[in-house]
């Protein structure tokens, strides 16, 4: 049986966005582990479904993104990138400075070349 709650819209777009913030501090969170694992000489193993997807030539940055389980809003926020410049480099529109693409890998845990 389902079960309805009414609670104000305000409430509910509160609360979504709370939650899109927990999963994006989350993947963060995996990224800098990830990040601090590489600087350790540890190397980082990736799913055969990622890898499939880097082989067959899609976006990098799209992959490591969702790798991360970051969203772009959330990559945007800890990259200090602007998300529609993510959106631009993920869809082969753009392909961003030096310093963008090195701000991505940092914040994303990889190196430069994993993004180009």
């Amino acid at each position: 049986m389902h079960k309805m709650v009414t609670i104000p819209q305000e409430e509910y777009d509160r609360l979504r966005e709370a939650a899109e913030d927990l999963a994006d501090l989350r993947a963060y969170d995996g990224a800098k582990a990830a990040l601090a694992a590489l600087a350790a000489g540890e190397e980082e193993l990736v799913p055969a479904d990622y890898a499939k997807r880097l082989i067959a030539g899609e976006s990098p940055l799209r992959v490591w993104r969702e790798l991360r389980g970051l969203s772009q809003v959330g990559l945007g926020k800890a990259s200090g990138v602007n998300r529609v410049q993510i959106a631009d480099i993920e869809a082969g529109r753009g392909k961003g400075s030096v310093e963008t693409v090195r701000k991505l890998a940092d914040a994303l845990g990889v190196a430069v070349d994993d993004l180009v």
